[in-house]
This record gives structure tokens, C-alpha cells and sequence, in this order.
């Protein structure tokens, strides 16, 4: 099977570089990574060249006009480009595990779209998270001490844990995610009304559930260190919950306004 990672970032490079080295030095490589772009500047895109030059795998960077944050139509730019079997689809700001990519794999399911845990680094060591030291448990261990890092359970790697399956919209999250990608073109993947910080991925989640997809979780295995970052403005929320409820409401699960264009 093959296995691609989409990173979603936004003129983030400190952080940016960190989850393409962390990506580097795993356990089961990708097999693809496309980095998906939405109007960073020149920075990111000479980060990407060198980092290009040796990756363990092919990378691919798809960059759009900075017009807003549009995180659904950049993701189904970099959907469509795959030629992965799997997708992992990773925010810019999440670290991943060494073990991620082959945990993603282990949940891998037919029928199911699987959605990994966060461990959150807080404002204190963010900037610096992980550019000095890699992740050993002896420097988890004391940003733990220090109260530096939270949701430190899901540090426990435990495979034989067995995994929870449910059908709900609560806590639906596209930052740390696997999914079959014709799964995602059954659906158009995600919904490109949606601009602003919000929802997209909870809409997602309601037409995945309509196309007869369960979503799949394990609290101790594919894991990511989410790096603390300033709140994203939330001005268009009310709109994108109103799309998020019209999606509830309806019993479609391909929406207009996707990779494909109705």
C-alpha cells in the first residue's frame, strides 16, 4: 500500500521544518509527502528546496495565492495530485512521532478513516520544541515535570490497546488523520465553501459518516506534538457553522464545491 502525508501550512517555517525532519527519521517511511501551501512566502518555499534535496522520500510542494485561509481547497489540490493509496493529512504545526506513519498503517481499514491523537506543547518551549532534542522519553519526562506539554497519556505507545470506533461529529479534527483516498474522492473531498478558521473538517466528517465510513481511534499509537500557536481569527465562524449544518441536515455525501467542481 501506498502511503502519502499532506502537511498543510501557512508561513510557518520554524515548525514546518521540524515535521519535514520528523517525517525524515521515521520508522516506516512515507511514500510520498506533498506539502500544501496556502500563500506562504519565500521563506517556506527555499525551506522546501533544501529540505528536497534530502528527503528520504519524493516531496512535492503545491503552493496557492495568499486569499484568505483556505486550508479544503488546497488540501483537494494536493488529493488530486497524490497517486498514494493512503493519506495521512498532517497540519504544519504537528510533529509527528517517529512511529506515525507506521501506526497510520496499522490502523489502516477498509470501511473506516482513522483520526490519531495530539500531544499539545504549550507557548513556553514551542518555538524550540524538538530543533535541539529529538523526542526521548528523559525530555518528554521533563517538559511533563515543568507542565510544559498536556494530554501526556496518549505518550504511552500501546498497539495491543484495542482501538474505538464511533459515528460522531464531536471532536472531529483533520490535523492528525488517515484515510483511503478514494474514500476521499467518493465524497469530492473537502468542502471548499468553507474560508476562515472552522468546521471544514467536522463537515467532512458528517459526509464520510453519509457514504457509510466509521471513524476509527486509538489513544496510544500514531501520535503528533501539536505546537502552540496565536489564536486564528474566528470571523467567519458563523458562516461555517451554518455550512457545517447544512450538511447535517442534508443526505448528500458529494458536495458541489470539491476537487471536482458541480
Amino acid at each position: 500500500m501506498k502511503v502519502g502525508i499532506i502537511i498543510t501550512t501557512y508561513d510557518n517555517p520554524s515548525a514546518l521544518e521540524r515535521v519535514l525532519k520528523g517525517l525524515n527519521l521515521q520508522t516506516r517511511l512515507p511514500d510520498e509527502v506533498i506539502i500544501a501551501d496556502d500563500g506562504s512566502g519565500n521563506e517556506t518555499a527555499t525551506l522546501i528546496s533544501t529540505f528536497k534535496e534530502r528527503a528520504s522520500f519524493p516531496a512535492t510542494h503545491l503552493w496557492q495565492e495568499d486569499s484568505g485561509f483556505r486550508p479544503a481547497e488546497i488540501r483537494n489540490k494536493a488529493i488530486k495530485c497524490s497517486s498514494s493509496d493512503y493519506l495521512i493529512i498532517l497540519d504544519g504545526d504537528c510533529i509527528p512521532n517517529k512511529h506515525f506513519v507506521a501506526d497510520h498503517i496499522l490502523m489502516a481499514e477498509k470501511g473506516c478513516f482513522f483520526q490519531g491523537k495530539r500531544v499539545l506543547v504549550g507557548k513556553k518551549v514551542a518555538e524550540k520544541f524538538m530543533s535541539t532534542h529529538t523526542a526521548s522519553p528523559l525530555y518528554l519526562l521533563r517538559l511533563i515535570f515543568y507542565g510544559s506539554i498536556s494530554n501526556t497519556h496518549h505518550l504511552l505507545r500501546m498497539p495491543f490497546f484495542p482501538s474505538l470506533k464511533n459515528r460522531k461529529v464531536e471532536e472531529a479534527k483533520s490535523c492528525n488523520m488517515g484515510i483511503f483516498r478514494d474514500d476521499l474522492l467518493a465524497v469530492n473531498g473537502f468542502n471548499e465553501e468553507f474560508v476562515g478558521w472552522g468546521r471544514e473538517d467536522s463537515e467532512l466528517t458528517v459526509r464520510l459518516y453519509r457514504y457509510g465510513l466509521i471513524r476509527k481511534m486509538h489513544p496510544f499509537i500514531a501520535i503528533c506534538f501539536h505546537l502552540w500557536h496565536s489564536p486564528i481569527s474566528r470571523e467567519n465562524l458563523s458562516k461555517n457553522d451554518a455550512i457545517l449544518q447544512m450538511a447535517i441536515n442534508s443526505k448528500e455525501y458529494f458536495c458541489k464545491n470539491g476537487i471536482v467542481k458541480k
